[in-house]
Parts: C-alpha cells; structure tokens; sequence
C-alpha cells in the first residue's frame, strides 16, 4: 500500500513540545527517503492578513492575535533539523489546524491522489490540535490513517494522550515509531 509521510508543524515556536519526539520524526523521515516513500511537511502560520477585522479565522478567534503564530516570525520558521530536509519535498502553508485546507497552491489531498497514496502516517505537533485534525480529515478523506504517539507533541501529556485514545478509539491505529517502521519494513520486502 502506497504510503506518505506527512510531518505536521515541526516549527521553532513548537521546539519545546518535541524534544522526545524530534529523533523518532527524524528516525521516520530517514526511513521514508531511503525508500523514495513520499514526504510531506507543513507549516502553521498566520498572515497579516487574518489579523484585520473582520476576523474570519477560527484559530485567530480562539487564541488572539497574541496567541498566534505569526508568519515569518523566527518562532514561524521550521526547526533546523526538519529545514534540511525539506528542499525535495512538498511543504504545505495553513493557517488552520487542517493540513488538508492549506493557503496556496495543490491542496494536499490532490497531491496525495496524485502520488496515488492510499495510507498516511502523521507526526508532529500538536497532537491534540494540528495532527488530529490532519488525522481526522485523511480518514475522513478515504486514507488509512496512522498516528505516530512517540513522535508527536502537545503542550501537556494528559492531552496528547486523550487525543490518541481518541483517534484509536474512533479513526486508525496509534503507533510506536518502532511499530511503523517493522510494519513498513514488512511491506516493502513483500513488495519488494
């Protein structure tokens, strides 16, 4: 089965929330390029723009524009570990927690249906905002659907974990990084 990794906000503002996260996404990140599985980032950040009345963005109304992260801010730009891996590959730009409903250019969906994808992998931050409602649309959307626990972050445990007993109760599996990694490995010697 065709699978994409998708690398959800690995920014300089969320750093803190992935310190145990960061070498699991990097062990992922590694495993999917040697295997030319496609890999695609995305970006959390709001324009000027979303900040002048009227406020029509939800995550600007939620959190203010104090709460926000504002684009091309230096907390905006990827952490550098994730920046060097990115020039090959797709980079997603939103402004909401749904990667499926980015700013510019291909949508994600279509360049998923285009690689002929038909499961995703999520990683990232945060768990419990950005990575489950990426998670939720994929399913929503058609796509088996996997999360990556020990390579995710939120702000506090109790809510990543809430957040993951949450999606394994209701969309797809939740998984170790070492898990996925057996799984795919398994794939691909039969594919191969």
């Amino acid at each position: 089965m065709k699978t994409a990794l998708l690398i959800i906000d690995m920014q300089e503002f969320f750093r803190s929330m992935t310190e145990s996260a960061l070498p699991n996404i990097l062990k992922l990140t590694d495993y999917f390029s040697i295997h030319d599985m496609p890999r695609i980032f995305t970006q959390h950040g709001h324009p000027p723009s979303d900040f002048k009345p009227p406020i029509t963005n939800q995550v600007v109304r939620k959190w203010g524009k104090d709460g926000c992260l504002h684009k091309d801010s230096p907390g905006w730009e990827l952490m550098t570990e994730i920046a060097a891996l990115t020039p090959s590959c797709p980079l997603i730009h939103k402004n909401v927690y749904d990667a499926f409903m980015g700013l510019e250019g291909k949508g994600l969906e279509e360049m998923l249906r285009e690689m002929a994808v038909e499961r995703v992998v999520i990683c990232g931050v945060m768990t419990d905002c950005c990575c489950d409602a990426t998670a939720r649309s994929a399913f929503n959307r058609g796509f088996e659907t996997w999360m990556v626990g020990d390579a995710m972050g939120s702000v506090d445990q109790r809510q990543h974990e809430a957040a993951l007993k949450a999606f394994d109760y209701g969309y797809g599996p939740v998984l170790r990084t070492k898990d996925v990694l057996r799984k795919l490995k398994r794939e691909n010697s039969k594919d191969g």
